[in-house]
């Protein structure tokens, strides 16, 4: 059975300073079944040495005398108090002697903090708790410092053994696989701020306890006034004690006996008392009813040491003489291996030309004719005519380069000589600087023989100063030593607080968005009854109604009160868009409550899980450039920080041709000067322009006269399109985004000329009504099962989907979705627009396919779009399950498609052509038979 650490226990026998580490048991998830390990060795640095748990050294307990200063009773002096530490509470206990039985107070250590102030007497210290601030009294410095040490080690271990909170197997996901292994490499980061205080025996410990207590000059000082039952209790215990077992009294710190004889080890008395702590609970059981036996001292010799740890240091010392040994040797075998390399060279440039003069050789000796090695001796002859000329030019070469070093060898001769008279002079001028330091010393030498009486005294006075301000500093330095390792205690509790936070906000969060999809859940169930409410009794079709009316009447401020609002839906977003639409009909009331709560579900779940790491990775990203990893960013969401940014990169790369300096500047002269025909219109459509926005619904927004000067822009800037409804809702989200009037005016600019296709937007509309064929192709295969059911009921869903492609799903889905789909819209093009309209039919595909009459399909279909809430989800279809989905083929089905619409198109212009001529050929033949008949009447 395992021994659990007592009260008072956290330290090794001669190692102050190092509290003992507990691992908590992860099968039993309980952190009172700790088991002790071993403690490292406080020269852990030097060898790397580690104790053996075999040669664990008995544990000290933290108790001893303080003085403390009562600041709340009549008499505010210093009190002597026995203080010992409770470890179960990280208590520190207080009482007048150490063997009352009863303390007076206590002391909580795991929320306070330590100071100690220079300027304060010596051995003062102060302990700060949220209630009160406890000031107390050391005997020395040496004692003020032990007890800080001890106290702020004994904070830390009882905060890092505390009870782990449960966490579920998402959320542990997101946290360090091993607690401990965290608790342990933040306790050792940092530590050496404060070295070790040697154990004051005589004023600290089981010793003290021996001693008689401090007495104070004034004897009622030292008694509690506010704790005056108390006083009497142990005052009458420890008479009854005394006389019943003398020399054997019990208190309540643990202090039970002490021996006879002033020799005893002190090693003796404190393994004495740690025999003694496991009964200090009965001792406590038995002081209530009064004394009744004296428990007998167990006390063990346990001795060890550190017997391999001057081999190591004698190790350590020899280390660098053979470093260095063996870094010569290094640089000599380095400098051998340059030399052999050298060698190799010579030998590989000597066997070359040998095998050049071999091969030469055999060429002449193998020459069938005299006239073959007549041609070999002449290309010799030559080889030796040219190496004629090259030894002549180098020659040449080197009669110049000696030239040279002749002309250089006179020149540093006329600089020697130059220098060398140079230094002549300086010479002459030391002398001159001699005699006159040697003349004017002499002039001083008198006056500074009788001021030397005066400066004695001065330099004493300052030596003295100096002194006190050596002091000070070293007084200042542990301070601050002590003071760094106070900060850095704390802001390791502060981590550990702080992780626990982030465990309790993730579960919280799952659980807030569990409770929003059950909600959800339960308002859709509620809808569907109030579909059938007609099959319903009268009397259940009011319960339904009734539940209906209560949860529309809910209020959103209560929940805020009662519940943790982590990530609560505001009003509008970061864009201006309402996040709820706001409907007047009750039953589409009930469905903006269930969008809401769906929106919320799912900003909840998403934002730790997926927005956060997405957020640091493009954060990373300094420079954006084309690749595979940035257009997978891109189709999973820009942040919003940085999606100004990426717009404008991706504005900027398509359009660098277009853009010239001032251009949107003169074509908004050019509007000022000239009207232009669609200035109407446009002024017709900025009302109607994104109701469901702040920015646009106030007739004092900035962002409206922007709108209209963009619009008047462009409509100059392409004038066989000048403008077309829709254009002012691609510019409104381009300004919304980008801010900037001519940014936003190039981001048109992109949508309409580079990614839609040609006549888009013109009179005809032919190529939007050439997508529309293309996309009911895409749908038959992609969705088979949804294409039969709208030719069953005879649903044409162009009729929907045409303003779709229109303005890009402005209107129709979510802000938060809207953008997404922008965001890889700009990047990739009308791909993206096909991709994203067939997962939106996949995404309802079976609530659509339960809808069997034609108006319900198409009233669905009217508003089943702002119902979308997991983006995520959407873009997994559009990505993932409608691949594979080629641009090539695309841009075929639209050329095919298009031959047949301008034929279609064709023909119905002859058909018209032919009936307005029949038109007037009828007119003209009832004009010719009214004419004949006036005649006739004539």
């Amino acid at each position: 059975m395992e021994r659990r650490p007592e009260s008072g226990e956290c330290l090794l026998a001669g190692i102050p300073g190092k509290p003992v580490e507990s691992d908590s048991d992860d099968n039993s998830g309980n952190a009172g079944s700790a088991k002790e390990r071993a403690v490292s060795s406080p020269q852990r640095d030097l060898g790397n040495a580690q104790l053996n748990p075999s040669r664990e050294e008995p544990r000290k307990k933290l108790c001893g005398y303080l003085n403390k200063l009562g600041v709340k009773g009549p008499i505010k002096a210093w009190k002597s108090r026995w203080f010992f530490y409770d470890e179960n509470k990280c208590h520190l206990l207080y009482c007048r002697t150490a063997q009352d039985v009863n303390p007076l107070g206590s002391i909580d250590l795991s929320s306070a903090g330590f100071d100690c102030k220079v300027d304060a007497d010596e051995g003062v210290f102060e302990i700060r708790t949220p209630s009160r601030v406890f000031i107390l009294k050391a005997f020395s410095k040496q004692a003020m410092m032990y007890w800080l040490q001890q106290l702020q080690m004994k904070r830390w271990a009882f905060c890092n053994t505390q009870t782990g909170l449960p966490v579920d197997s998402v959320t542990a996901a997101a946290l360090p696989a091993n607690e401990s292994l965290l608790n342990e490499t933040i306790h050792t980061e940092g530590e050496g701020f404060l070295p070790p205080v040697k154990t004051p025996t005589d004023v600290v410990g089981l010793k003290a306890a021996s001693l008689p207590a401090p007495q104070l000059s004034d004897a009622l000082q030292n008694i509690s006034l506010k704790h005056p039952w108390t006083e009497i209790q142990n005052t009458i215990y420890n008479i009854c004690g005394t006389r019943q077992h003398p020399g054997n009294g019990r208190s309540i710190s643990g202090v039970e006996g002490f021996p006879a004889h002033p020799g005893t080890p002190v090693e003796e008395q404190e393994v004495e008392g740690e025999a003694e702590c496991p009964v200090r609970e009965q001792a406590r059981e038995d002081t209530r009813a009064g004394p009744r036996s004296h428990w007998p001292r167990k006390a063990k010799w346990l001795t060890s040491g550190f017997p391999a740890f001057p081999e190591g240091l004698a190790r350590e010392r020899s280390s660098p003489d053979k470093v260095a040994v063996l870094q010569q040797q290094v640089l000599m075998l380095t400098e051998e291996i340059k030399s052999q390399k050298e060698l190799v060279k010579l030998l590989h440039k000597a066997l070359e030309a040998a095998q050049q003069e071999k091969r030469a050789s055999s060429m002449y000796l193998t020459a069938a004719e005299d006239r073959d090695r007549l041609e070999l001796v002449r290309h010799k002859v030559r080889q030796i005519v040219e190496l004629s000329s090259r030894v002549e030019a180098l020659e040449t070469d080197k009669q110049e380069l000696e030239q040279s070093v002749a002309l250089r060898d006179r020149r540093v001769e006329e600089l020697q000589e130059h220098v060398q008279l140079l230094m002549d002079k300086n010479q002459a001028k030391q002398q001159v600087i001699l005699k006159l330091t040697e003349q004017i010393a002499q002039d001083l030498s008198e006056p500074v023989q009788e001021a030397d009486a005066v400066a004695a005294d001065t330099l004493y006075k300052q030596q003295e100063e100096i002194e006190h301000l050596k002091d000070d500093l070293d007084a200042y330095r542990t301070q601050n030593q002590f003071l760094n390792s106070e900060i850095h205690q704390v802001t390791k509790l502060w981590r550990s607080v702080a992780e626990k936070e982030k465990v309790l906000l993730m579960k919280c969060a799952r659980l807030q968005a569990r409770s929003c999809q059950v909600e959800s859940k339960y308002l859709m169930m509620l809808r569907r009854l109030q579909e059938a409410s007609p099959d319903l009794a009268r009397g259940e079709a009011e319960l339904v109604k009734s539940l209906i009316q209560e949860a529309l009447q809910w209020d959103a401020k209560e929940e805020a009160v009662e519940a943790l609002q982590l990530n609560p839906v505001r009003e509008y977003d970061d864009y201006g868009f309402m996040t709820i639409p706001k409907y007047e009909a009750e039953d589409w009331k009930l469905l903006a409550k269930i969008q809401a709560l769906e929106i919320k579900s799912n900003n909840l779940l998403s934002h730790t899980a997926v927005e956060k790491p997405l957020g640091e990775r493009w954060a990373g990203m300094a420079e954006l450039s084309p690749s595979a990893e940035l257009k997978g960013l891109i189709r999973c969401g820009i942040p919003v920080e940085h999606r100004q940014r990426v717009w404008k990169w991706i504005v900027t790369r398509r359009l660098s041709h277009h853009h010239t300096a001032n251009h949107y500047e003169s074509l908004l002269r050019q509007c000022e000067r000239t009207e232009h025909p669609a200035s109407r219109q446009i002024e017709l459509d900025l009302p109607r322009t994104l109701t469901n926005n702040r920015h646009f619904t106030s007739p004092t927004s900035q962002l409206v006269p922007k709108l209209r000067r963009v619009l008047l822009a462009f409509s100059w800037q392409n004038p066989a399109i000048g403008y077309c409804q829709g254009l002012n809702r691609l510019a409104a989200i381009a300004l919304l985004v980008l801010e900037e009037e001519e940014s936003a005016f190039w981001c048109l600019v992109h949508i309409v000329e580079n990614l839609m296709p040609a006549d888009y937007y013109s009179n005809t509309l032919i190529a939007s009504q050439v997508d529309q064929r293309v996309f009911k192709d895409f749908l038959s295969e992609k969705l088979p099962r949804l294409t039969a059911h709208f030719e069953q009921h005879r649903i044409d869903v162009s009729l929907i989907t045409f303003n779709w492609f229109l303005v890009a799903f402005v209107d129709s889905l979510v802000s938060d979705i809207l953008l997404r789909v922008w965001d890889a819209f700009l990047y990739e093009g009308t791909k993206v627009i096909f991709r994203y309209a067939l997962a939106i039919f996949k995404y309802n595909e079976e609530e659509i396919l339960q809808i069997h009459d034609s108006l319900e399909v198409y009233q669905y279909l009217r508003f089943f779009t702002h119902m979308i809430g997991d983006g995520r989800k959407l873009m997994s279809i559009a990505f993932n399950d409608m691949n594979p989905f080629p641009m090539k083929v695309l841009q075929n089905r639209r050329a095919t498609h298009r031959e047949e619409l301008e034929a279609e198109l064709s023909e119905l212009e002859r058909i018209k052509a032919q009936y307005v001529k029949e038109q007037a050929e009828q007119v003209a033949w009832h004009l010719d038979g009214a004419v004949s008949e006036e005649e006739e009447e004539m």
